[in-house]
């Protein structure tokens, strides 16, 4: 994610990917910069512009809303992200950096991910990379394959950039289902690590 932690956790991660779904796979969009790219599953990729900050913060609640009916409260705690300042710095601060790609499913917004550095919490790589920085689906389009198809985008963009290693964390607890789908997605286990009290697992998809 990538990625965002309980409110109980002041010292955990930013937000760890969080795909809404285990759906099934699509096509595998084209690396370049997310400008209009799509692929035949009625989902268009495109960069992050003025007046998403808030289109993705919606999608975290309803990601939050999702897991906090299921009891799924360690992930992410059971708080909205909107009207969190620290929670709408941070997707500022993807927007800013250039990494943002939102993906459309039947013209709606639907998903988003963040791609650029590392994070510190994590063992840096040895070799060129490009990391997920967060990964999120609203609720309302889970089961359509978008979170696969930003994740074969982030893929096509590092081998765009000469990398040949993507890499991502994501939250570890519960059940290990989010492990799992990022496994689904082409990526192997490489170490499990905890901030604070928040267990995560880090990723790799070799290229």
């Amino acid at each position: 994610m990538t990625h965002t932690t309980p409110d109980s956790t002041p010292d955990a991660p930013g937000i760890p990917a969080q795909p809404g779904t285990q759906g099934s796979g699509n096509g595998t969009p084209g690396p370049g910069n997310g400008n209009g790219s799509g692929n035949g599953n009625g989902t268009r990729i495109r960069a992050g512009r003025d007046g998403d900050v808030p289109v993705v913060l919606a999608m975290f609640d309803s990601a939050v809303a999702w897991l906090t009916a299921q009891g799924r409260t360690g992930q992410w705690g059971t708080r909205p992200f909107t009207g969190d300042a620290k929670r709408t710095e941070q997707v500022a601060s993807w927007l800013a950096g250039g990494g943002m790609r939102i993906a459309e499913h039947d013209g709606r917004p639907a998903s988003c991910i963040s791609v650029g550095p590392a994070h510190a919490y994590v063992t840096p790589a040895t070799e060129p990379e490009l990391y997920v920085q967060a990964l999120v689906i609203d609720r309302r389009h889970a089961g359509h394959g978008v979170g696969r198809t930003l994740l074969d985008w982030a893929a096509g963009e590092a081998r765009a950039r000469g990398a040949g290693l993507l890499r991502v964390d994501c939250y570890a607890g519960d059940d290990g289902r989010l492990v799992a789908y990022y496994e689904s997605c082409g990526f192997t286990r490489l170490a499990p690590f905890t901030v604070g009290e928040w267990p995560g697992m880090l990723l790799q998809r070799r290229l």
